[in-house]
């Protein structure tokens, strides 16, 4: 067990957005409450279908009736989610080259790649390897990986990350939704192998993932994996074993990438064979739903979503000793300024012109399937949801003197975000490391793919300046680890000067006038209702 040392290792600095000292700490400390709550060793990571996520959930509620929100469950406050899960049985699973003339190179799982659960992986499969560049098809921009590749029957091998000349958020929607285009041509799987200008997590750490058991809505219509057999993600510094005998080398790929120039896409002379043995169950998880009607006799029946994720990764491999993955900057500290938000309006007897669901998620670390699940199927009318405003992992770690918002140039929503933030001091920035992918990260993106328009907040900062130093340290050492704790420093100035931006954020959508838009060149405009696109 860490030692909770809470609130004395954390200094308050009475400086920054506004707001007098008193009330600032005040703000602060019922925050700061609410994390020491949901991120203490008793919760062990709040991992999706256990008893410890279901005693958050039930804090989340409590929290939700304290506020006077409408029950907006199925079941009062919770929606229930059901779920399968998969789990690889390492000890009985196996992955290899097969070379030319039948030679057999295995491949070490952990050490060189892992085995992908959120695909219903075939038991035993050997295929021909292909590299398809980024395995990227964009009609709009006459970009197609694909074109003139034979990929029929083969396991796909492709580089995260895309051409420079495509925006950020719409290069993390297409990556996301890449799968689609890569069956219709015919593929059976995919190798992947990250950038590593956009890993977040050292391999030596992520890889101890694999071990955690992976999830899937059981309701089968929201299944985007269909008919992919193999899922590998492989270490970047041990990937050269795959292009041996290609005429390419990683090392050649990854400077193309870095200076923007198109990736060739060849045969491998390789074929995978791989034997995947699962271990299957089936759990039941909440979301926590809650609304605060609106007071104006036609926008109340239009609803804001405030979002954010309850669920954390659990009890996981010792890193120094600790198993308990506490997940207190995520996303203890955007859950508890999504129930502080609902204690405010309750205190000042606020309300808005229209209602506001407040939604916290589960299974968002499983690939964001309670928000998918919410999204398809809300507890409010569906073509009345007309913003989703989401906080994740916002980083109270500098002063708040910037906003980060994943979104920003898809929305009018911009707007809104710049009237609350400007005037108190807060400068508005896009994101700047867009390899990350942040746009379909987290739970907004579950929005967008219905037609949405969203965004999701974060401290702000700058590429390469000392707060982005301190963010990238955070990811190092701290991101989906143990060290994600109540221990770990906190700068509880900047969680209350970003609350109070955050509400600001809130009341001018919810108050507006005209019902938030996409912008009229957002490639996600196409989702909207009426249009005719799926998501």
């Amino acid at each position: 067990m860490k030692i909770q040392r809470g609130m004395a290792m954390i200094a308050v600095a009475m400086f920054g957005v506004g707001g007098a000292p008193e009330a600032a700490r005040a703000q602060a400390e019922d925050w700061w409450r609410h994390v020491a709550t949901l991120a203490h060793d008793s919760m062990r990571g709040r991992e999706t279908g256990s008893a410890e996520h279901r005693r958050a959930a039930a804090y989340v509620a409590d929290v939700f009736r304290r506020a006077g929100l409408r029950p907006a469950g199925t079941d009062g406050y919770l929606q229930t989610v059901r779920f399968r899960t998969r789990r690889v049985v390492e000890e009985r699973s196996s992955l290899a080259l097969v070379r030319d003339g039948g030679a057999v190179e295995p491949i070490v799982l952990g050490d060189e790649a892992t085995l992908g659960m959120r695909i219903n992986p075939a038991p035993h499969i050997e295929a021909p390897l292909v590299f398809a560049g980024y395995g990227l098809t964009v009609p709009e921009l006459s970009y197609d990986d694909l074109e003139g590749l034979d990929v029929r029957g083969k396991v796909v091998v492709l580089m995260s990350g895309g051409p420079p000349a495509i925006p950020g958020p719409l290069l993390a929607h297409l990556q996301a939704v890449r799968w689609e285009a890569l069956r219709r041509a015919g593929a059976v799987g995919l190798v992947t192998i990250q950038n590593p200008r956009g890993q977040d997590i050292p391999w030596e750490r992520s890889m101890l993932s694999r071990f955690a058991p992976s999830m899937v809505l059981a309701d089968s219509t929201l299944d985007e994996t269909a008919g992919q057999q193999l899922a590998v993600t492989f270490n970047p510094t041990r990937v050269e074993k795959l292009f041996a005998g290609s005429g390419h080398t990683f090392a050649q790929l990854l400077q193309l990438a870095g200076t923007g120039e198109r990736l060739p896409r060849f045969p491998l002379p390789a074929a995978i064979r791989a034997t995947v043995a699962t271990e299957t169950a089936e759990i039941e998880s909440p979301n926590v739903v809650g609304v605060l009607p609106g007071t104006d006799p036609a926008l109340r029946d239009e609803y804001v979503v405030l979002s954010a994720h309850l669920d954390h990764v659990g009890v996981g491999r010792p890193i120094n000793g600790d198993s308990i993955y506490n997940g207190a900057m995520d996303n203890a500290s955007g859950t508890a300024t999504l129930l502080e938000t609902a204690l405010t309006l309750a205190r000042t007897r606020t309300r808005f012109l229209r209602s506001i669901v407040f939604l916290s998620c589960t299974a968002e670390e499983k690939g964001l399937l309670g928000s998918r699940y919410y999204a398809a199927h809300p507890t409010v009318p569906a073509a009345a949801i007309v913003a989703d405003v989401n906080v994740d992992m916002f980083l109270p770690l500098f002063p708040a003197r910037s906003l980060l918002v994943n979104g920003l140039e898809e929305s009018d929503l911009a707007a809104d975000v710049r009237r609350a933030a400007e005037p108190m001091g807060v400068r508005v920035v896009s994101d700047p490391e867009p390899l990350r992918n942040a746009f379909i990260r987290s739970d907004q993106y579950s929005f967008v793919r219905r037609g949405v328009p969203s965004v999701s907040l974060k401290n702000g900062f700058e590429a390469g300046s000392p707060e982005h130093q301190i963010v990238l340290r955070f990811r190092r050492e701290r991101y989906h680890a143990p060290a994600d704790d109540l221990a770990q420093p906190v700068d509880l100035q900047a969680a209350a000067d970003f609350n109070r931006v955050y509400l600001r954020i809130v009341e001018q959508v919810a108050n507006r006038v005209t019902r938030p838009a996409w912008n009229a060149d957002s490639f996600f405009r196409r989702f909207a209702r009426g249009t005719g696109a799926t998501p």
